[in-house]
């Protein structure tokens, strides 16, 4: 047996910064504590980086406690502002509006899900949308906020949230952390990476003034590009554009002048949407559409039209392809974030993405030996995880009233893989949602989107009928009040900020 101090890794190179880059390096440097190894993160300021999210999912904040940072100090640092779900406008039908909330609908009854007592009233116009029931959805669209509060069966026992933050403000506060935690930052490009001649692994990087930076195992954050992932090891890639067509985005912040409400908006356009994100500076715009369908020029017309007020910078232009590598984890090279690949982000889930590489590295963390069998099981966990995003954001397009444009009625009748078809047909006989393996979205948010999408089941759970409907719309009649009166107890989101976490101004 090798002794396994002697066969550890001794030095991690993290090849570029921004989110990915310092978010990995952050993680890294509180969990491989002790001198465990070295960390080492090489990124050129000359090289811009690609922020595609500003808001956020609830996970973020699983994120922030392992690293002990005070959220407060953290909202404050990063101009945020706090998220309770998103509302889709336009998606359904032209004029349409619904919310994806985080957290629960109502409670569960009998070990039946809440939404087939719903449902089945619903059905016959005897109670109100879906939105009533869940405390997010009605305190969002109050612009109200809190944190959850020790109330015992109070809904406000479990509020469920996220941010809108700025990401390059994120990664410079994450930098902090990593450098104070002993990360060394190097600034350079790399001009060339060289392999080793037997096992095809990477030994060093070259950078353009000369520098030879050696490791055991490199991350790959360089972005779009995939320095180590693709241009060196030649990894490959799924396009996926074939059910997710939008391939470019263009950004533009401004001034905010309507009011600031905790939930990030996505309004659907003749192609693609247009993102709203409110932090406490400023309003992140963008306009995530297809270049099949409109020309670049077009869209920053269309964004521009739209904003509640004059751009403060000028237009960001960014394009990808959608798809992932067809492996993550390739030799002794990681990739986290968008080398990794890039579905798009509609339900905000690039940060999460990167989150979840780099809890699932930590969790396989290998030795120098880089055993096949881990390797393998990371990248198949990779895989089925960017396969349930993919189908759940898919889904958003599928399933449409619209045919108003080339592009609606293009996704509305472009077939889709057979997981997704199967959650659909599902839910459409007796409105059954079931989570399967470790798929990101639950129940809650199928649901949501289903339902907000315009899918009508047929039916509903048979065991509903094992209450009388009078005592179904008491049940539901008091879940619907709790949750009204919880949502006048918190306070308007800009006051709670004010009294927690106000930024200083930039």
């Amino acid at each position: 047996m090798p002794n396994p101090s002697e066969n550890r890794i001794k030095k991690v190179v993290i090849v570029g910064g921004g989110t990915a880059g310092w978010m990995t390096a952050a993680a890294f440097s509180k969990v491989l504590k002790n001198n465990y190894c070295d960390i080492q993160l090489v990124e050129s300021d000359a090289i811009g980086t690609v922020s595609v999210g500003e808001a956020t999912i609830p996970q973020i904040s699983l994120f922030n406690s392992i690293l002990g940072i005070d959220e407060d100090e953290f909202v404050r640092k990063t101009q945020s502002t706090f998220k309770l779900g998103i509302e889709f406008t336009n998606w359904r039908d032209k004029g349409h509006s619904y919310m994806h909330p985080f957290g629960d609908y109502g409670s569960n009854m009998d070990a039946i899900q809440f939404h087939h007592y719903w449902l089945k009233m619903f059905q016959q116009g005897k109670v109100p949308d879906l939105n009533a029931y869940s405390l997010a959805a009605v305190a969002s669209k109050q612009g109200r906020f809190t944190r959850p509060q020790n109330r015992g069966n109070s809904p406000l026992s479990n509020i469920a949230y996220a941010f809108h933050f700025d990401a390059t403000l994120y990664a410079k506060f994450l930098r902090e952390f990593a450098e104070k935690h002993g990360v060394m930052r190097t600034e350079g490009k790399v001009k060339n990476v060289t392999l080793n001649l037997q096992n095809g692994h990477i030994d060093s990087l070259i950078l353009e003034s000369g520098q030879k930076i050696e490791g055991d195992l490199f991350i790959d954050c360089s972005g779009f590009r995939g320095l180590l992932i693709e241009q060196t090891l030649k990894t490959g890639f799924h396009d996926w554009s074939e059910w997710l067509p939008c391939d470019r985005a263009v950004a533009m912040p401004c001034m905010a002048k309507d009011e600031v409400h905790p939930y990030t908006r996505s309004i659907a356009q003749d192609a693609g949407w247009i993102w709203r994100i409110p932090l406490q500076h400023r309003i992140g715009n963008g306009y995530v559409y297809p270049s099949a369908f409109v020309e670049d020029d077009k869209a920053i017309e269309v964004l521009q039209a739209q904003m509640e007020s004059d751009p403060i910078s000028s237009p960001n232009q960014l394009r990808w392809k959608t798809g992932v590598r067809k492996k993550s984890w390739n030799k002794n090279c990681v990739a986290i974030g968008l080398s990794a690949g890039f579905i798009e982000p509609l339900e905000s889930t690039g940060l999460h993405l990167i989150q979840s590489a780099i809890s699932k590295i930590l969790g396989m963390f290998p030795h120098k030996g880089f055993d096949q069998t881990d390797i393998d099981t990371f990248n198949a966990q990779s895989q089925l995880e960017l396969e349930r995003i993919r189908d759940f954001i898919i889904l958003h397009y599928k399933v449409t009233n619209r045919e108003d444009s080339e592009f609606w009625r293009y996704v509305k009748h472009m077939p889709i893989p057979d997981y997704l078809q199967a959650k659909i047909d599902l839910y459409k006989s007796n409105g059954r949602i079931y989570r399967q393996d470790t798929e990101l979205f639950n129940e809650t948010s199928w649901l949501a989107v289903m339902h907000g999408q315009g899918i009508m089941p047929n039916g509903y759970h048979p065991l509903v009928d094992t209450l009388e409907e009078t005592e179904i719309l008491r049940r539901l009649g008091h879940i619907q009040s709790v949750i009204d009166k919880s949502a006048e107890t918190m306070p308007m989101q800009s006051d709670f900020i004010a009294q927690h976490c106000m930024a200083d101004p930039i």
